[in-house]
């Protein structure tokens, strides 16, 4: 049987990467040959400076893009509503800082659920406009996902912890990855961003065949 393992470096607060990671899963529902492959989610930081109250996400557009966020808001939310999405970017008004989450990613491997957390962490955010950065509503997704709830606050929260996502998080930068989402299927074939299922579908056939 052949196997294949696509790293996706992805952020929580990026509602492209929501998108991105739901087509790739589209794309591998549809993958035909019996072939083993396995996902491993790492971490990129998009705002590394965040503070724990998070950063107000219009201002934040308005200064970086100097356009209106709701023009913004709507070309991603059309994308969204293709890959069967409800996204109103209006629910969450914030960015948080995602390390901590991105810790809880790393060690739902070993659960087998890195996946699903990782989906449900996009829904709390996007969709029901919540912190992420806040560790009670992380112990609240975290224990619906194999983790104990005093294994998942001690992760965290421990300095040690975090500083190895934030180290992980920096590999990305130095492969030279700058923006997210963005695959490496089989460490050798890359792809950035939210591509439609049937783009993602070639390179998973293509990484397989080489």
């Amino acid at each position: 049987m052949p196997t294949l393992t696509i790293e996706v470096h992805s952020d929580i607060t990026c509602p492209w990467c929501f998108i991105g990671t739901r087509r790739l899963a589209d794309a591998l529902a549809t993958l035909d040959g019996g072939a083993a492959v396995t996902v491993r989610h790492r971490p990129f930081l998009l705002k590394p400076d965040a503070p724990a109250e998070g950063i107000d996400l219009a201002a934040y557009l308005r200064q970086k893009y100097r356009r209106d966020p709701r023009e913004l808001f709507q070309m991603v939310e059309t994308a969204a509503a293709g890959s069967s999405l409800d996204l109103d970017l209006s629910r969450q008004p914030r960015i948080y800082p995602t390390v901590a989450a991105h810790t809880l990613l790393r060690h739902a491997e070993r659960f087998g659920t890195a996946a699903a957390l990782l989906d449900a962490l996009f829904e709390t955010y996007f969709l029901e406009g919540r912190n992420i950065a806040d560790l009670d509503v992380l112990l609240d997704v975290a224990a619906a996902h194999g983790f104990d709830r005093a294994e998942a606050r001690w992760l965290a929260a421990d300095p040690d912890e975090l500083a190895r996502t934030r180290d992980e998080a920096g590999r990305a930068l130095e492969l030279g990855i700058r923006g997210v989402p963005h695959f490496v299927f089989g460490g050798t074939l890359s792809l950035s961003g939210a591509h439609p299922p049937e783009v993602f579908l070639a390179a998973l056939r293509q990484a397989l065949a080489a």
